[in-house]
């Protein structure tokens, strides 16, 4: 059985906690602590239930600097900047997050599903099965038999078959079905009038945007609904399409700042702990937790 390495989305779980707990929590010197006491405790929670052998967190830290943005600048446009409270309590977590024994990458050209991407590519020669731990739904392009996507909040796990069920394509697919779809989240604009419904038949019958494009005559037999149209539309805008693509796909080749034998969780360290600014009642739970040993490579096998 190969071992699991868990892929914490973290900015995900920051700002889950920033818009759910009242900045009425502060830290030892009177600031706002909600999103740090709330990804601290869903770091806790992760650790005393599931006991990860090995884990990784990735943050986002590339906003407006990715190099997305300098292919399509209107790239997340319709994002606020954070605000500069969450901003400080951003780099707390990232600090936390490696007092709790977890390597914490960030990057300023690559977002943290491409920090996962590449992680994934490279550990998984390594004898390693993923775990997902986020809500966004993107990061199912990259699984493979024998990963796991799990959204916390919900507790809902999904293998690479559930995944596929839940998006509608398989996962190789989903980068080609954003770039025909969009994605108003990231403000991916896709091929105007193309939709969900419209872009997963046409996938499944043409199966890539390559195979889409070069036969797009058979678009006009595929039996969908406005056939004509979606043709028209998608001749129009195939440059889009493309760009479109480049934006949703998950890059597996950015730099790492970490190799297998940080991943291996051996603890708390103590001493970088409390250097920290945190919330007592997080403090105290993360003592009690110092004093847990590491995990095995057996624990918390997902079946």
């Amino acid at each position: 059985m190969s071992r699991q390495l868990y892929l914490i989305d973290a900015s995900v779980y920051v700002f889950r906690a920033w818009f759910s707990i009242p900045d009425t929590v502060v830290d030892g010197g009177g600031h706002p602590a909600n999103a740090v006491f709330g990804f601290g405790t869903f770091l806790c929670d992760l650790i005393e239930g599931r006991a990860p052998s090995h884990v990784l967190c990735a943050f986002d830290e590339s906003l407006r600097s990715s190099f997305r943005n300098e292919l399509y600048p209107a790239y997340k446009a319709n994002r606020p900047p954070p605000p500069p409270d969450l901003e400080r309590q951003f780099g707390v977590c990232r600090e936390l997050a490696s007092a709790l024994g977890m390597p914490a990458l960030g990057s300023i050209r690559y977002e943290a599903d491409d920090l996962i991407g590449s992680a994934a590519q490279r550990f998984r020669g390594e004898g390693f099965s993923m775990v997902y731990v986020t809500a966004d739904k993107d990061y199912v392009q990259l699984m493979e038999a024998g990963d796991a996507w799990w959204d916390v909040a919900r507790d809902r796990w999904l293998d690479v078959d559930g995944a596929a069920e839940k998006v509608g394509v398989r996962p190789e697919q989903v980068a080609d079905f954003l770039a025909l779809a969009g994605d108003s989240v990231d403000n991916i604009p896709g091929v105007p009038g193309v939709g969900p419904k419209s872009a997963g038949a046409l996938l499944g019958a043409l199966d890539t945007l390559e195979g889409l494009y070069d036969q797009l005559e058979a678009v006009l037999d595929v039996g969908m609904r406005g056939a004509a149209r979606i043709h028209r539309l998608l001749a129009a805008h195939r440059e889009q399409a493309f760009l479109s693509r480049e934006l949703s796909r998950i890059r597996r080749d950015a730099p790492l700042d970490c190799e297998t034998g940080d991943l291996a969780w051996g603890g708390i360290d103590v001493g970088r702990l409390e250097m920290l600014d945190l919330p007592q009642q997080l403090r105290s739970r993360c003592r009690r937790l110092a004093e847990r040993p590491a995990a095995d490579a057996t624990a918390a096998v997902v079946t």
